[in-house]
């Protein structure tokens, strides 16, 4: 970049923070535009733009940054996210990498190695420590795949969805009753369930097909 990398900093603890900022701010490649000690006071005090970097604490005290990166890309907003932490669970290191952050740094590190991170972030290079990234990689190993839905299993859910019987929806897409039946044996198949109202569950919760 050719102009300085502009950051913002989330974190609950104000020595912490307070020593942060002041130590980014000595570098000429990076320029602190604020920081906050909440999820409340980052989400009112961001700038509606020109932050490279946000730099968030996975402890906010009353939140997560799992809950403050929800809202930040429930409003799309762009800066390249960078997880600084003394520790979190498996479940939601997967959680904030599904959101799309940029890394996720100890911060037992040093403060060279915090500014070797930010710099590669802003660069657009995704940074997540081999720890974190083991159990990401397990996490995601262990984690129950999602039946593949045909074209026209897809079409029979929708169908359901609107309320019709077997023999409506056999006329609707110019199939026998019958055929219908064996398309919905298949899918209880595929996801697991015994009826209607279980299949129309599942398909709400874990397939677009609305």
């Amino acid at each position: 970049m050719t102009r300085p990398i502009s950051v913002f900093v989330v974190d609950d603890h104000a020595l912490f923070r307070e020593g942060l900022l002041r130590l980014l701010s000595t570098d000429p490649q990076l320029e602190v535009v604020g920081g906050a000690s909440s999820l409340d006071e980052a989400l009112t005090g961001l700038p509606s733009a020109g932050v490279d970097v946000l730099i968030v604490d996975y402890d906010l005290g009353d939140a997560s940054a799992v809950a403050l990166v929800r809202q930040l890309r429930e409003r799309q907003y762009a800066a390249r996210i960078l997880l600084v932490t003394a520790g979190l669970p498996d479940r939601d290191a997967l959680e904030l990498v599904r959101l799309g952050i940029s890394g996720i740094v100890h911060k037992q590190h040093s403060p060279e190695a915090l500014q070797r991170s930010i710099l590669d972030v802003a660069s657009g290079a995704v940074h997540i420590e081999q720890r974190y990234l083991q159990s990401l990689i397990q996490s995601a190993a262990d984690a129950p795949a999602r039946p593949r839905l045909t074209a026209r299993e897809r079409e029979v859910i929708r169908l359901l969805l609107e309320g019709l019987s077997n023999k409506e929806i056999g006329s609707e897409l110019g199939v026998s009753e019958g055929a219908v039946k064996a398309s919905l044996q298949q899918l209880f198949a595929k996801t697991g369930v015994r009826t209607r109202s279980q299949l129309v569950r599942i398909a709400l919760e874990q397939h677009d097909v609305l």
